[in-house]
């Protein structure tokens, strides 16, 4: 039975959840992706294995976007970009999910349009090739 976020990583090691969401124990590792710490989080709550304050967008970026899905095409394109000149980050998390399974954290209150959506589905893209 296929699950319903199945279609951003394949079946792949790497899944998206809101930091706001309590842990759960198949999380792996805990990756918060976000630049800037989420409100209201406390490090203990928050559990994360890594903070890669440097894999989430450019802050020219993320403020261009605003989460303003008639942007979210180029922003996609634009993050890509970005994750495609910041190799050694991206490695981190590709090493991260060798070893077992990644859960890539963000703050964001839109669940389809973040950062980390994109992430995973490029990091899916480098796995399979």
């Amino acid at each position: 039975m296929p699950h319903a976020h199945s279609s951003h990583s394949a079946g792949g090691p790497v899944r998206i959840r809101r930091v706001y969401e309590d842990p759960l124990p198949d999380d792996g590792a805990r990756v918060l992706v976000d630049r800037l710490w989420p409100r209201g989080v406390s490090k203990e709550r928050a559990h994360l294995t890594l903070w890669l304050k440097d894999i989430a967008p450019s802050t020219a970026l993320r403020q261009w976007f605003g989460h303003d899905p008639a942007r979210w095409d180029d922003f996609q394109r634009r993050y890509r970009a970005e994750l495609a000149q910041n190799p050694d980050c991206v490695r981190q998390i590709l090493d991260l999910a060798q070893k077992g399974p990644v859960t890539l954290l963000y703050g964001a209150r839109d669940t389809e349009h973040n950062e980390a959506v994109v992430l995973a589905s490029y990091l899916s893209s480098l796995q399979e090739n």
